[in-house]
């Protein structure tokens, strides 16, 4: 006979016992535990926006838009609680990070497989991104499955497209795997959108919910700009990577380009 399981139903459920057994810290520095459960949390909330992505780009493509709306709630507040995680790292000194940093090693969010993920469905395609992982052979193929499929931003063209909207086709069916060239004539296309709301009521609730997700995620890489900043200063970041430099560069990036330039023309 097998052994009852083992902890409450709650405990069973969540997973508990293993998720609670994985801070394994390296020193005895008194804020790495504060530095390892928080970046452990924003893995998690990565695969919950991927997740959340994925699920709103299919019911687009399923004509859902109310689902997807729902749904695209949802990710707005994931990537607000990505934006709250720097709370506890902002309050550490740079003293207090230099105690435990070196046992980092070669280690770097920059090095985030999931964050990838994140970003790749929702249309940030880099392919080197996932060349960084072809040492891992499941992640990379992941990786790359992921890098081939359509985007959220795609499939919200193609519905604009369903709808009658000159969306180009070049916009339509292309290879997934290539980012998504900011054109005119899609910016025109949205234009339509934002000038003609009562004609186009829901497609203006998508682009502004989509809009949402895009700020939060700039608040989310302009905070971590800082948060670097305050701990490092200048110097070189973990695993090799610029620091601030690289930090700066990807604050500078916007999810979903032409709905930020449109607003120049309305």
């Amino acid at each position: 006979m097998g052994h009852a399981a083992e902890g409450t139903p709650f405990a069973q459920y969540v997973g508990s016992d293993t998720l609670l057994s994985l801070q394994r810290t390296r020193t005895g520095a008194e804020t790495e535990p504060s530095f390892l459960i928080i970046t452990q949390v924003m893995e998690l909330l990565f695969k919950l926006a991927y997740t959340e992505a994925v699920r709103a780009r299919d019911q687009l493509e399923r004509d859902d838009l109310p689902g997807a709306l729902r749904t695209l709630g949802r990710l707005r507040r994931t990537c607000m609680s990505l934006h709250g995680a720097w709370e506890a790292l902002g309050s550490m000194g740079p003293t207090e990070y230099a105690d435990f940093r070196d046992a980092l090693g070669d280690g770097s969010g920059f090095q985030s497989y999931m964050y990838r993920h994140m970003e790749f469905v929702l249309g940030h395609k880099v392919p080197a991104m996932a060349e960084l992982h072809r040492g891992h052979e499941r992640v990379h193929r992941e990786l790359l499955a992921t890098l081939g499929e359509m985007s959220l931003y795609d499939a919200a063209l193609r519905l604009l497209w369903r709808r009658g909207l000159p969306v180009p086709p070049s916009s339509v069916e292309r290879d997934w795997s290539r980012p998504h060239p900011e054109r005119d004539e899609v910016v025109a296309v949205w234009h339509t959108v934002y000038t003609e709301q009562e004609k186009h009521a829901d497609l203006y609730v998508l682009a502004e919910a989509l809009l949402d997700v895009a700020f939060e995620l700039g608040r989310w890489r302009a905070t971590h700009l800082l948060t670097v900043e305050r701990l490092l200063g200048s110097k070189t970041g973990t695993g090799g990577t610029s620091g601030v430099t690289f930090l700066r560069r990807a604050a500078e990036h916007r999810f979903f380009p032409e709905l930020w330039a449109v607003r120049a023309d309305l």
